[in-house]
């Protein structure tokens, strides 16, 4: 066995495993001396974070009591584990957002799980995921009533993941040790690295984490990253280890055991099953070539391409229909280069007929050549009412096909060239919707003094108006509506002013005629919330209320009520961010 060659013979203590089986990984880079072992070092860190500690034999014992007291050794530390009770994980001070360790306390795990659903089946906009991000990474108690710590940590990594920022992900898990609890999560970020090919960024993963690690397909990728920094004794000791607790994986341990040293070449299987298991696949043999189908998962593809192992569409014929259809699903996936596969329709060749009757034509050949023709078509058309004609046939068959996002820059060059002037009616909402383009930022605010809420009493919320001063102003404007019998106040008026109220700005009861509040104008459910403080679920709500849409861009009774409901909840910071995107005139 080759533990027993590295350890020469030589019997190691419970000690000595525990050192080796529970250290940081990348602490420092120098060499380890495994043979001095300081005694004050009794206590178990982590299988999967090896350090370069001095370490030393303290004791005799057969390898089969080794393994014994390993295993005894084991199962106290899980015990410990499952029974240490994190209740509060996330980024932020709960002050910072004018929030609380109870925000979530009072809330009724059921209706935070259909929430969390409704919630899930948006993309959201800007605004409603900025209040997400602060509800669910604003450090607070887990809520207790019918639903489960797992479960609710459960929606934070799931929000996390489809939200995609592993710099997040990183800071959440790291700050947090949550590598077993979720190691979904954690996963989801090693794989995501490795997927562009970035192993380095992968494997510092492991240096940052403290706990034991649990799981086994990040125990296996942490072994690989000791090997891959060139701890090779301590890898090949670890693996030992787990090979006499049962641990079987033939093919990581052929690929494993190619990298060691100790095989000449490693089998040319290639597997799909994980990220790693490809990676191995790649790395252990100098002749890899592997060629993605339709249903190679996305994140093989996407690391075939960051990798540069893609082969080139244009050395293909343009009979090979299936390879090219493939091609055309990886680019709706962003996982191959949207202009490489229109370069490639310009391969196809078509008659004078074809292109004078393109219209009727693409409907008798396949979709492939169909799409190549309304390309060329395209190309070759400067009229920007019959190029939009074509484009919107050609992008309309990418959808059929169920690949529409393949066609997406293209189009947007497309458009981009076709002034909005010269744009028929009948296409302006295709134009619109499909060129996308991003608006200028606000440039500045342009006030009104006639109009109470584009006045530059709003600056109130840039935190730029003394109290005092506020109320003076105040007083003033709406001493000059109420003797002007033609000004009524709108409902933006009314959200200005209700926003000062519940900050505790003084508004003389004089001018309480100039409106009036419906209390329908607020959902029951909300306010029930809001009485009952449970705060993390009234801000769900909002987010399930916002959902994909911009805040300017929706309605002004609705805004009113998202608004008073911040309101009450004394989210002043989500508040006035808010309103300085719905109250004031921007040019």
């Amino acid at each position: 066995m080759k533990i027993l060659k590295l350890l020469n013979k030589r019997i190691f203590s419970i000690q000595l495993f525990s050192l080796i089986f529970f250290t940081p990984i990348f602490a420092e880079q120098k060499p380890i001396d495994i043979w001095n072992i300081e005694k004050k070092n009794n206590q178990a860190i982590s299988e999967t974070n090896i350090s370069n500690e001095n370490i030393q034999s303290t004791t005799q014992k057969s390898i089969y009591e080794l393994q014994t007291d390993k295993q005894t050794d084991r199962i106290k530390l899980e015990k410990k584990l499952s029974s240490k009770e994190i209740k509060i994980v996330g980024l932020y001070d709960p002050s910072e957002y004018g929030l609380s360790m109870d925000m979530w306390s009072n809330s009724d795990g059921k209706i935070l799980k259909n929430l969390f659903q409704n919630i899930n089946k948006f993309s959201l906009s800007e605004d409603a995921s900025d209040i997400m991000h602060i509800s669910l990474l604003t450090n607070a108690h887990y809520p207790t009533q019918n639903i489960t710590e797992q479960e609710f940590m459960g929606f934070k990594s799931n929000w996390l993941i489809k939200n995609a920022n592993l710099e997040l992900i990183e800071e959440y898990l790291i700050k947090n040790q949550i590598f077993n609890s979720h190691p979904d999560l954690a996963i989801y970020l090693v794989d995501s690295y490795l997927s562009e090919s970035n192993i380095k960024k992968s494997c510092e993963i492991f240096s940052k984490n403290k706990e034991p690690i649990q799981d086994e397909y990040l125990s296996k990728f942490n072994l690989y990253c000791l090997i891959n920094y060139g701890k090779n004794e301590e890898a090949q000791l670890i693996l030992d280890l787990k090979k006499e607790l049962g641990f079987e994986d033939n093919y990581y341990e052929n690929k494993i055991n190619y990298l060691f040293g100790y095989l000449d070449e490693a089998d040319t299987k290639i597997s799909i099953n994980s990220i790693l298991d490809f990676h191995l696949a790649h790395r252990t043999n100098p002749e890899f070539f592997y060629e993605p189908t339709k249903d190679t998962p996305k994140i093989i593809w996407k690391y075939l391409s960051a990798s540069n192992l893609l082969y080139k569409i244009q050395d293909l014929e343009i009979t090979d229909v299936e390879k090219i259809s493939t091609i055309e699903k990886a680019v709706n996936d962003k996982n191959y280069s949207e202009e490489e596969l229109f370069e490639f329709y310009k391969k196809f060749q078509f008659n004078i007929n074809q292109f004078l009757n393109a219209k009727e034509v693409y409907k008798t050949l396949s979709s492939i050549e169909g799409r190549a023709l309304l390309y060329q078509r395209s190309l070759l058309t400067v009229e920007p009412k019959i190029k939009l004609e074509f484009i919107k046939i050609l992008k309309d068959l990418f959808i059929s096909d169920d690949i529409g996002d393949a066609f997406d820059l293209e189009l947007k060059k497309f458009l981009s060239e076709i002034d909005i002037e010269d744009v028929p009616s009948n296409f302006t909402t295709f134009y619109n919707n499909n060129l996308n383009k991003k608006k200028t930022p606000d440039k500045r605010i342009k006030y009104n003094s006639k109009i109470l809420h584009q006045s530059k009493l709003i600056n109130y919320f840039n935190g730029d108006y003394a109290k005092s001063k506020i109320e003076e102003d105040l007083d003033k404007f709406l001493k000059k509506i109420k003797k002007d019998k033609k000004y009524i106040l709108s409902k933006k008026d009314i959200i200005f002013l209700e926003a000062l109220k519940s900050d505790g700005v003084e508004i003389s009861k004089k001018y309480d005629s100039l409106y009036e509040i419906k209390q329908s104008e607020m959902p029951a459910d909300i306010q029930t919330m809001i009485d009952n403080n449970e705060i993390g679920a009234a801000l769900l709500r909002l987010i399930e209320v916002i959902g994909p849409d911009k805040i300017e861009n929706i309605d002004e009774d609705t805004v009113y009520f998202i608004i008073n409901t911040l309101n009450q909840l004394n989210v002043d910071l989500i508040r006035n961010k808010l309103l300085l995107k719905v109250l004031p005139l921007k040019v």
